[in-house]
């Protein structure tokens, strides 16, 4: 194992990295042996102007249509990327990094065997605003705004400015869905509500961090409440896994992301252990991620996902999921497939010696399998694919690529202040989901789905354990099996155990399901005598509840 010190490229604590730590990965591609790059500890300063800048295609991320003029798609700066390295440990021997401006924080393209460990990261200034009530008339409303924003008021309007941004506060706010909210009462929740600017009539600076805002009348504001205002384009990604093979983050500490937290897409075996995608103790803010904090997309092997803190998220906290190709033209042994949600494309999964399945989009079942003999991408939305027999392909149905099914464990992890939903499960690999903390999403906990119409996330899920958990708090149904079918021929899903849970606060069915055989339900714990309702499901099994 050879230990390569950041110091002795020049790296060093309380400076600006950028360019140096460029260098340093540059020369990584070079050495194929087992190495460490092991940091001295302290603070690292990182600027996004200085960063190289790399064409990438992350999926679930901003559509082409939602890049703004000037902007080029998909491209991305990224002060920590690695392209084709192997075995290799990067240590930040528990050192800070902070970055001002917007980037991709790591990205990861053709690695194998890397591990990432003993890292915080963090953003100046961020482009996420908390604007919290602290006095509130008939007619006005007093906000304190967190430190780490930088404003103006100008003209009776409240402007955000920072690196790389620089807009007003009530941008599109008859149509901001996303803004989150987290009431003084109820601290643990955080929920999406309508914008605090709606209604607005006028903005005046009080003092340094406090503005008053007029408004016709004020009922829906109360004292202590916040809220949060940011850019929801995915434009960007924290942690981005493309095409890797044996990935591990180990202690990586993330406390804003402009996107998503962690995006592993066409890769296999990735872990996520004892880390934090979390705000800082004490910080200004209680969200860290514009969006979903992991997405797992058309991967392979096992995905672990242990030990780890997930707090204040914009969207899931974990969505597992393969991609419903759809089929637009077929030649003899031949099909072309097409993405078909906009904020996924760019990048070809579909691997030659695959199985793909022919899937009714109504019905979500398999018509017949074929094995791939040849992919290749044409454009950024269609691929396509050679078989050995597409004689069972109809134009208008879906694929689903069953080689990329990953197992999926995710254990002792602690969800909080989780916007939507906990988790998101499709996949057909085993997976495992216990000893997890859901202190509060503000949908259901767990959600099983399976869609060909809408974000096109496959697929069938045939084999899942969800055991001694406990949901604390969730908006919605805990635990939802709804595979959006809308004819119901036979199941979607198979093979649920979901035994020796807890489940707090809710009044309602704590399990609720469609379309889904085999399901046992045993010695969980709940409040309610309400524990399953079920639709065209077969084989259910309830005892000890």
């Amino acid at each position: 194992m050879k230990i390569i010190h950041a110091a002795d490229w020049g790296i060093h604590p309380d400076e600006d990295i950028t360019e140096k730590l460029y260098v340093l990965t540059e020369a990584l591609k070079n050495n194929p042996d087992e190495k460490t790059v092991y940091f001295p500890q302290g603070t690292y300063y990182i600027d996004s102007e200085k960063c190289q800048k790399h064409m990438l295609y992350i999926t679930n991320t901003v559509g082409d249509s939602e890049f703004s003029n000037g902007e080029t798609p998909h491209l991305n700066a990224v002060p920590f990327y690695f392209n084709g390295i192997n075995h290799l440990i990067f240590d930040g021997n528990h050192s800070i990094f902070i970055i001002s401006g917007k980037v991709t924080n790591i990205a990861m393209e053709d690695c194998a065997d890397i591990t990432f460990r003993n890292m915080e990261i963090r953003h100046a200034h961020p482009d996420m605003h908390e604007l919290k009530a602290v006095k509130k008339g008939l007619h006005f409303v007093d906000f304190d705004i967190d430190r780490d924003s930088t404003y103006e008021v100008k003209n009776g309007k409240l402007y955000f400015k920072g690196a790389d941004y620089c807009y007003a506060a009530d941008k599109d706010a008859l149509r901001a869905y996303w803004i989150g909210l987290i009431r003084s009462k109820t601290p643990d929740r955080l929920k999406r509500v309508s914008h605090p600017l709606v209604g607005c009539t006028g903005v005046t600076e009080l003092k340094n961090g406090r503005v008053r805002v007029k408004y016709l009348n004020t009922f829906r504001f109360k004292n202590g409440d916040c809220y949060y205002l940011f850019d929801v384009r995915r434009q960007f990604a924290g942690i981005f896994v493309n095409r890797c093979t044996d990935i591990v983050l180990e202690n990586i500490k993330q406390r804003f992301n402009y996107s998503l937290a962690l995006v592993a897409q066409d890769s296999e075996n990735v872990s996520l252990i004892h880390s934090e995608f979390a705000p800082e103790k004490n910080a200004s803010r209680k969200m860290a991620s514009v969006a979903d904090f992991i997405q797992i997309c058309m991967c392979r092997g096992k995905i672990l996902i242990d030990g780890n803190r997930f707090d204040g998220a914009g969207d899931d906290c974990l969505n597992v999921h393969g991609i419903h190709f759809k089929i637009t033209d077929k030649k003899e042994n031949q099909i072309t497939v097409r993405f078909m949600h906009p904020q996924s494309h760019g990048f070809n999964p579909l691997r030659t010696g695959d199985t793909v399945a022919f899937i009714r989009p109504e019905t979500l079942l398999e018509t017949a399998q074929a094995n791939i003999l040849q992919s290749e991408l044409i454009g950024e939305y269609e691929i396509k694919l050679t078989l050995d027999s597409a004689e069972q392909a109809v134009i208008g149905d879906v694929i689903e690529d069953i080689s990329a099914c990953p197992a999926v464990t995710f254990s002792d992890n602690t969800l909080n202040r989780i916007i939507t939903r906990g988790l998101l499960l499709t996949t057909r690999g085993k997976v495992i989901v216990e000893n997890n903390r859901f202190i509060s999403t503000s949908m259901s906990g767990i959600l099983l789905s399976d869609d060909a119409k809408s974000w096109y996330e496959s697929g069938m899920c045939r084999d899942v354990t969800i055991q001694n958990n406990t949901f604390a708090y969730c908006g919605q149904t805990p635990i939802l099996i709804k595979p959006e079918n809308s004819i119901h021929r036979a199941a979607v899903h198979k093979n649920i155990k979901i035994c020796g849970n807890i489940f707090k606060h809710y009044k309602g069915y704590c399990i609720k399901a469609k379309s889904s055989d085999m399901i046992e339900v045993e010695h969980n714990r709940l409040r309610t005598s309400k524990i399953i309702k079920y639709k065209n499901c077969n084989h259910v099994q309830m005892k000890n509840n």
